[in-house]
């Protein structure tokens, strides 16, 4: 008969073989299994895990929103007077210069819960899911531009692609509509500085330093106007064929706290004249 000592020690040895083959089954199975598999785990056993990060973080941003709060009161009483005033310049110069206000019918604020380092900006995790409207396949925006793009969807949680993963593309747009091309992060990005390269322009158009570009609209995913970024040069060109051109991000994955998630299928709204409005 075995010793009780010996036999726990082959119960361990044979859990710990069990955790390994399951570990190496997980690591080269398809990457749909492997979100279905890290969904399961979010919504099982690491859910106290993700409650209790919320809350961690709704503590630690509790202050920082309170004097916020406080600031931006003070600023709007004592701007509440030239409010309309403004507001009214701002539609007229917008009609004058023939500018569109493109805002879309629905969008679901979302907190990212995981603040990737920079080892591991890739992926990052937020704290909205499908039962607040959230799908694969739309896109996701900071306040200083387009960030990504949804990857998958659980109940509460969702995974966002961005734009400095090597899977991500875009098709973009000079801000005056002159040259198009696909933005996608650049083969050679640097750790701590990752940029994006605007590529597909052809070698007759020409881009100049500091121009801004944007979605263009096409292909369903992100809506026309997004920003992505500004030109800082050219990364590299083929004589006679194309450019391919430097892109600073407008937006930095590590740097996010808060994001929009803007449905594939918005519409943009085109307000009317002010002299033909009721």
């Amino acid at each position: 008969m075995l010793a009780p000592d010996r036999t726990f020690a082959r119960r361990d040895t044979a859990l710990f073989i069990l955790c390994v083959v399951l570990s190496v089954g997980a690591l080269f199975a398809p990457e749909t299994w492997q979100l279905t598999i890290a969904s399961s785990a979010r919504r099982t056993a690491l859910a106290p895990l993700i409650a209790l990060q919320r809350r961690a973080e709704a503590s630690r941003t509790s202050l920082a929103r309170f004097e916020l709060l406080v600031a931006e009161r003070d600023s709007a009483a004592a701007a509440a007077q030239s409010l309309p005033v403004l507001l009214d310049e701002n539609t007229q110069l917008r009609a004058l210069l023939g500018l569109q206000r493109r805002l879309p019918q629905r969008v679901v604020p979302a907190e990212v819960l995981h603040q990737s380092l920079p080892t591991d900006g890739r992926t990052l995790l937020l704290g909205a899911g499908r039962r607040n409207g959230v799908e694969p396949f739309q896109a996701v925006v900071a306040p200083d531009g387009l960030l990504g793009m949804i990857l998958s969807a659980g109940p509460s949680t969702s995974v966002v692609l961005t734009w400095s993963h090597p899977d991500f593309r875009a098709s973009a747009v000079t801000l005056d509509g002159s040259v198009t091309g696909i933005v996608g992060v650049t083969p050679d990005a640097s750790v701590r500085e990752p940029m994006l390269e605007l590529r597909g322009v052809p070698y007759r158009d020409s881009v100049p330093v500091g121009t801004e570009v944007i979605t263009s609209g096409l292909g369903g995913v992100y809506p026309r106007g997004l920003p992505i970024g500004t030109v800082v040069g050219v990364t590299r060109q083929s004589e006679g064929w194309e450019r391919v051109y430097l892109v600073r991000p407008s937006a930095a994955p590590a740097q996010v706290s808060h994001v929009l998630v803007i449905p594939a299928t918005t519409e943009w709204s085109t307000p009317a004249p002010p002299d033909s409005q009721p």
